[in-house]
């Protein structure tokens, strides 16, 4: 039986319910994040608490709780879930009120929390043969680096990939340069070896997992440029590559059905794979 954390109570996954006129229903007016959780504990979890606050601050909504009752709640789903190895889900809307337009007043924000277990095992074996890519023009709205659910772009474009036999969509802006995948941020890696991946002055969202990789490139000996390239550019790289709480960091060995580079995964991504998941297993917090 899964268990939900749904304004205030525990209840029955099945049975949780949330109202017809919360904005986040009506308007997509709502923030969410995800942790992915090692041995019962959540990885990323500072990043991913100041990357909430800051989108509930940029939509002035109102956070529901501190930080430390918040955690509270997360770790108890997780444990109420009995989940060792998986995922956390948070969102947070702006609360329920009749429909209108402009925010409502006096209105507490609604929160729903839930947690299910990933199966390592299948993702490593993903990550061993690599994902495909299909390219999109990025037609979302200005604002990608707030973490809200309106999603329906992004919807529409990986649900495309998935047709056309790809695991990720990568959006391309109208310049041609990449911008980032439907739920992950991109890397490539060129001639020299260098990391390339767009900086944050592009319309993309500041991935935690993104973060944390960057601050372990640094340790590695590798280097990693925040800099714009375009889709050509990646379908020639070497190697490309994706992060996400959700996929950690996965390979992509081709890309609108043109290999990258020997068309498998390359020794760069394999290795920020492992390094990553063994640093999220060492510093996941309870």
């Amino acid at each position: 039986m899964r268990t939900a954390y749904v304004n205030g109570a525990y209840v029955r996954q099945s049975e949780a319910v949330v109202s017809i006129e919360d904005r986040g229903y009506q308007f997509a007016d709502a923030v969410y994040e995800v942790w992915s959780v090692f041995d019962g504990r959540l990885a990323d979890l500072e990043g991913h608490l100041n990357r909430l606050e800051r989108s509930l601050g940029e939509l002035k909504i109102a956070t529901p709780m501190p930080r430390n009752s918040l955690l509270v709640v997360l770790n108890e789903v997780v444990r109420r879930n009995r989940v060792r190895e998986g995922m956390v889900y948070l969102q947070i809307s702006r609360g329920v009120a009749p429909r209108d337009h402009v925010f409502p007043e006096n209105v507490r924000p609604a929160m729903v929390v839930t947690a299910r277990p990933v199966d390592r095992d299948a993702a490593a074996k993903k990550a061993l043969t690599g994902i495909k890519a299909k390219s999109m023009p990025d037609i979302r709205w200005g604002r990608c680096d707030i973490k809200t659910v309106g999603l329906l772009p992004n919807v529409l474009a990986k649900q495309a990939a998935k047709e056309d036999g790809a695991g990720e969509v990568i959006f391309v802006d109208k310049n041609g340069y990449v911008t980032e995948g439907g739920s992950t941020n991109v890397y490539m890696v060129d001639a020299d070896g260098i990391i390339l991946t767009r900086d944050l002055k592009a319309n993309i969202l500041a991935g935690v997992t993104r973060l944390t990789l960057l601050d372990m490139v640094s340790d590695t000996g590798l280097e990693i440029r925040q800099v714009a390239f375009t889709l050509e550019a990646a379908k020639a790289a070497s190697e490309v590559f994706i992060t996400a709480a959700t996929s950690l960091v996965m390979p992509i060995v081709a890309i609108d059905g043109h290999p990258v580079g020997e068309g498998k995964p390359g020794p760069v991504a394999s290795a920020l794979r492992d390094s990553y998941i063994s640093h999220a297993r060492r510093t996941a917090s309870a």
